[in-house]
């Protein structure tokens, strides 16, 4: 009987439970603009009890006990959010909750490239984004240089020019390295002579986000974009402390120690990056030429802010390079050399340039930019029996003015940009210097024309001394053809101005390269467009979520430069009777689920070259590439990601073709409050050119280098610690 009597009592407490469990409906706006907030999540406090938000704003949580509740609602760009009810509820209706952004985060998402004060959201230029996280996260991969930062990316290739130095190039949408503009905070210190090593010698921990924008809307600071812009935006100081160290070793011999602090104090601020990356010489294939060069460099960009007044900000900072880079025979390398071992590469770089900007507000409407850069280069590269030595000095200055309306914001500005080269004689080859200075006006326009459609439009007109005039119209428009569907279509015009400084010249180390003949030269000028779609939706009750983006681009450049061989086995670059097509598509898929992500990506290239009546394919230019990379993050825990590449078969200049390959890598993270430790497998499936084909021809001590297209590293893995202070 007691038993009967205890058991009636549980089952009756049990279902009291039951009933008392409650649900929870709340809709997620922005404070602001009153948008739902697709995708927030929303925890209840101490529990994985959770839910995201659908398309419209609503979240759902179900087994919520009755009494006082917490609930964290989070959101990428907006502060966490924490609110309390009491359950049960007095109505079943949904509760509209207001989140209001992070003012920080919302820094980080305003475009610098375009000059404007418009979001990334509001662009009509189509730009591709790569934030603090995503940075952070190539970052541990490879702290040393941003070239698999840029690698890594669709439609992105970098091409190594040199098989024992390492030295690369961005290649975007078949396009030559020559044609991409890379940027630094919006000045271009990596042009002409600067070019050839930039990738390796720019470590990404200092930057804040990567502004990516392809073919030919790029043309925003004049030539040199016909195939894109890279602009690296460097972090800031804010008002909490930003002091980190971070350490790394790899297996192949690196070794990179960096150091950041960031802090703003009333009306002054500073930012200061040090780092010391260094490698020994490096074989895994036992081929007896270097893989990975012995280097060492030291980096040093200390910026300081001041905040004048509430309207009035001024910066002045200064980069820092200095790289001595070893590479060729091992033996040599490691102060073994003999007669049979006797071939290297060395080059001996500095690079050191200032930058100043000065922001001033009118009012809330008008706001004057001023900004100036002075850039020195030196580089010292040797080879058996040959020397190139040489000094650029370079500079850039700019004043824009901005008025942005509610609707519309005009930027009307003048830049004058000198690039001065000076060799000096080591051979009797005569000189290849030059003085080239380009004045551009420019006038942008960003309007909205109705809610649905966004318009943008470009004018600029370039003065290149012994060249002329290039006037540069872009046009590029938004639609927002529904919540969950839009389309970007985009156009313009672009050019180059002609000089010794490419992929091919690189490649033989400058050697018998006639300099450039103003009379004979001429500027090689472009136009394209492009069009993307892209289809954002939930899937599964919305606890999926799917982004994708299907990129269709085209560039035709008219009378390239190319590297051709004339008479004395010298080399001479001349404009071709002819032009290159390059088009292809670029998709990118991201899918959501909890704490996984999965992104795919895939780019279509088919680049040609015609010639007079001679139609070739472009060489160095794979037609397929795929990208994929699944990551499971904890946030302020874990991050775990497994990364896939596949690149097709491509065209060498020899006349071979070049085997397709896949690269698998591997990364794990664990992140604490004040450090996080890392393991990253780059490669583990050892995929390298040496392995399937050959990277030389001829001896030891007389080389003849073919085309690199794959890795030479093979397997490397690096791990290493990030101290937070």
């Amino acid at each position: 009987m007691k038993i009967k009597i205890i058991l009636m009592l549980f089952l009756a407490f049990s279902l009291s439970n039951i009933f008392a469990q409650n649900t929870l409906r709340v809709i997620l706006i922005d404070c602001e603009t009153k948008e739902p907030l697709i995708g927030a999540g929303v925890m209840l406090q101490n529990t994985t009890n959770g839910a995201f938000s659908n398309a419209e704003g609503l979240a759902i949580l179900s087994n919520i006990p009755d009494g006082k509740q917490r609930f964290e609602i989070t959101y990428m760009g907006y502060e966490k959010t924490v609110k309390e009810f009491t359950f049960p509820l007095d109505s079943n209706e949904p509760i509209i909750v207001k989140v209001e952004p992070d003012e920080e985060m919302l820094q980080e998402v305003v475009v610098s490239s375009t000059r404007g004060t418009r979001t990334f959201k509001d662009i009509p230029t189509r730009i591709e984004f790569i934030n603090t996280e995503e940075l952070g996260e190539k970052g541990v991969m490879k702290p040393g240089d941003i070239r698999m930062l840029l690698n890594e990316s669709t439609g992105i290739m970098t091409q190594q020019t040199s098989a024992i130095s390492g030295n690369s190039s961005i290649r975007i949408q078949g396009l030559d390295g020559r044609y991409t503009q890379i940027l630094k905070d919006g000045f271009p210190v990596f042009s002409g002579a600067a070019s050839g090593l930039g990738l390796l010698q720019t470590p990404p921990l200092d930057l804040k986000q990567v502004e990516i924008i392809k073919g030919s809307s790029s043309t925003l600071y004049g030539g040199g974009a016909i195939a894109g812009l890279v602009n690296l935006i460097s972090k800031t100081p804010e008002k909490e402390r930003d002091f980190s160290i971070h350490l790394n070793g790899t297996t192949a011999k690196g070794l990179d120690v960096n150091s950041f602090f960031g802090q703003k104090f009333n009306k002054v601020g500073t930012t200061v990056f040090a780092s010391y990356n260094r490698n020994w010489a490096y074989d895994p294939s036992n081929v007896g030429f270097t893989a990975i060069p012995k280097f060492d460099r030291f980096v040093l960009n200390p910026k300081l802010f001041l905040y004048l007044t509430d309207n009035t900000d001024f910066s002045f900072g200064i980069n820092s390079m200095i790289e001595n880079r070893l590479g060729g025979d091992m033996k040599y390398v490691e102060g073994k050399g003999n007669k049979d071992h006797s071939y290297f590469e060395r080059n001996k770089t500095q690079r050191h340039s200032s930058q100043l900007t000065f922001d001033h507000r009118f009012d809330k409407k008008n706001r004057l930019n001023v900004k100036n850069s002075v850039t020195y280069f030196s580089r010292k590269l040797e080879i058996p029996d040959f020397r190139f030595d040489g000094d650029q000095l370079s500079s850039f200055s700019e004043a824009s003015y901005i008025r942005t309306e509610e609707k519309t914001e005009w930027v009307a500005g003048a830049n004058v940009w000198t690039d001065k080269f000076t060799e000096k004689k080591r051979t009797d080859f005569q000189l290849r210097d030059y003085n080239t200075t380009t004045l551009g006006l420019f006038l942008q326009n960003n309007t909205k024309i109705t809610d649905w459609m966004n318009l943008e439009t470009g004018l600029r007109t370039d003065y290149v001394t012994d060249y002329g005039f290039a006037v540069l119209p872009r046009v590029s428009s938004y639609f927002k053809i529904t919540d969950k569907f839009s389309s970007r279509v985009g156009g313009g015009f672009g050019y180059k101005t002609p000089t010794i400084f490419s992929e091919d010249s690189e490649r033989i180390q400058f050697q018998n390269v006639l300099p450039i003949n103003d009379d004979r030269n001429k500027l090689e000028r472009s136009y394209g467009a492009n069009v993307d779609f892209t289809y954002k939706t939930g899937l599964f009750d919305d606890q999926v979520y799917l982004t994708v983006n299907q990129l269709f681009f085209y560039t035709y450049l008219r009378n390239p430069l190319e590297l051709q061989a004339v008479d004395n086995n010298y080399w001479q670059f001349n404009n071709i009777d002819g032009h290159v097509n390059s088009k292809g598509a670029e998709t990118n898929m991201k899918i959501k689920y909890r704490d996984f992500g999965l992104f795919l990506g895939y780019t279509y290239t088919d680049a040609k070259v015609k010639d007079g009546g001679r139609s070739y394919q472009k060489t160095l230019t794979p037609k397929h590439k795929i990208n994929s990379v699944l990551m499971y993050e904890v946030e302020d825990k874990w991050k775990i990601g497994l990364e896939g590449y596949y690149t097709s078969k491509q065209n060498l200049n020899d006349g071979k073709t070049g085997k397709d390959y896949l690269i698998l890598g591997l990364m794990m993270q664990r992140i604490w409050e004040r450090f996080s430790i890392y393991a990253n497998f780059e490669n583990f499936t050892d995929r390298r050119q040496t392995r399937f084909d050959s990277i030389y021809i001829g001896s030891m001590t007389n080389p003849q280098f073919r085309d690199i297209y794959a890795p030479l590293d093979g397997f490397v893995m690096n791990a290493g610690i990030i101290i937070k202070l």
